[in-house]
């Protein structure tokens, strides 16, 4: 199982939580919401947790708790600009659809089910 970071998202995570001034990663995970059923959580992360699993990737780490780990495996996160906004963005292999609104996506059947 793996989640990895571009060259952005990675500077961002390292900006923030040096702003912040504490804390040793991006937590980040889903939760059942939306029309399309999950949506992606970010916090930032004081500590690994029981359970948890830590990702690095340029010189910056991403926590993901157990329950969330399979929703997001394989993913690669990034951060990009629009216009005035920003945000992290998942590049999510087992999203099989997202809502218009872009808030919620559904899961990818697993193979055999």
């Amino acid at each position: 199982m793996a989640i990895t970071l571009t060259e952005n998202a990675a500077k961002q995570i390292r900006k923030q939580l040096a702003r912040r001034g504490k804390g040793v990663a991006l937590r980040v995970g889903v939760k059942k919401v939306g029309c399309s059923g999950f949506a992606y959580t970010f916090d930032y992360a004081d500590d690994v947790r029981s359970g948890d699993q830590i990702f690095e990737s340029w010189d910056a780490n991403v926590v993901v708790d157990a329950a969330s780990l399979p929703f997001l495996d394989g993913s690669r996160i990034d951060f990009v600009r629009q216009g005035l906004n920003d945000s992290f963005r998942f590049d999510n292999p087992n999203v099989d659809n997202t809502c218009g609104c872009g808030e919620s996506f559904s899961l990818k059947e697993p193979a055999g089910a």
